[in-house]
């Protein structure tokens, strides 16, 4: 599919081949469509190759017939997953007659990003390509902050879990979590190398602060997943604490057990002796007294550890 949308206007076109103030927008194009796009548009033959290419990374370069930069983000970062979705964007110079330029974008259904600034296009600051292009990164970071803001949920969500359920076992969402914020760690370095190159390449001023914003925005999204990566570190380490935690005082609920008993057993087995001449033996109130005996070590010995806190 093909749309084009008028820079200056924001007005969507029927696109016929026009190159000039123009944002193609070039979702899954089929052979025949993506021969007229090569017609029409001067693109750079390695540049081509990366926006085809299936797993391609962000990165960004500058060709001598246009900008490019592709740049990869989660597809839900609401709720962000494995799953990732790319944009490219081939970038042209204005002309000296036209100072909106033209932009062409690639993806294969779209993004989050792409559909936020193609309802923007047209307005007084997104009506150039460099501007277009700005605004996609700038909005791909916002995905960024979005899906670092669900990851944070969750890892507070585990923590309320490992304090409130004893037999709640972390480890395996928490790997989870590693390997979904590593995995949002290397976009969003990715990214921000990509804009930072950006910025040293443009000769304007204005460009240059608006790729260094959209650089600090992505700098700032790294800053955040590394503090969750700590946070999952520090979660482990808290589970395995309150683990040993319990663990201890399983074995000190046992051991004052163990010490309430052994007197019992030692009573018990002074009594169990086979003598002929045992004075409780031939007593009428023997099996009292020794009932009587258990019961009061017993009782002290319980009443002590949990005066002492032991029990």
């Amino acid at each position: 599919m093909i749309r084009a949308k008028d820079l200056a206007s924001g007005q969507e076109l029927d696109w016929t081949g026009q190159t000039v103030g123009v944002w193609v927008d070039a979702q899954d194009p089929t052979p025949e469509e993506l021969a007229r796009l090569r017609a029409a548009f001067p693109l750079n033959r390695l540049a081509l190759e990366d926006a085809l290419e299936q797993g391609h990374w962000t990165r960004a370069e500058q060709y001598p017939e246009h900008t490019f930069v592709t740049v990869r983000s989660f597809a839900h970062p609401e709720q962000p997953d494995e799953f990732t979705e790319r944009v490219s964007i081939f970038a042209f110079a204005p002309a000296p007659d036209q100072p909106c330029g033209a932009v062409l974008t690639h993806s294969r259904s779209g993004t989050r990003a792409l559909g936020a600034v193609w309802a923007q296009v047209g307005r007084e600051a997104v009506n150039t390509a460099q501007e277009v292009t700005y605004e996609l990164l700038d909005q791909t970071a916002d995905g960024f902050f979005l899906a670092a803001d669900a990851l944070e949920t969750q890892v507070d969500t585990l923590e309320e879990q490992i304090f409130r359920s004893p037999r709640f076992n972390p480890v395996e969402p928490v790997f989870d979590l590693k390997h979904l914020l590593g995995q949002a760690r290397r976009l969003a370095t990715d990214a921000r190398e990509a804009s930072a190159l950006l910025g040293r390449q443009t000769s304007l001023h204005a460009e240059q602060v608006r790729f260094r914003d959209v650089q600090d925005s992505f700098t700032r999204v790294g800053s955040r997943l590394d503090g969750l990566r700590d946070s999952l570190s520090s979660l482990l380490d808290l589970h395995l604490a309150l683990q040993g935690q319990r663990m201890n005082e399983v074995m000190r609920t046992l051991t004052a057990v163990s010490v309430v008993f052994l007197p019992l057993t030692f009573l018990a087995g002074v009594w169990g002796m086979n003598f002929e001449h045992m004075p409780e033996l031939a007593s009428p109130y023997g099996y009292a007294l020794a009932w009587g005996s258990f019961l009061l070590v017993g009782g002290l010995l319980a009443y002590s550890f949990k005066r002492r806190g032991w029990w």
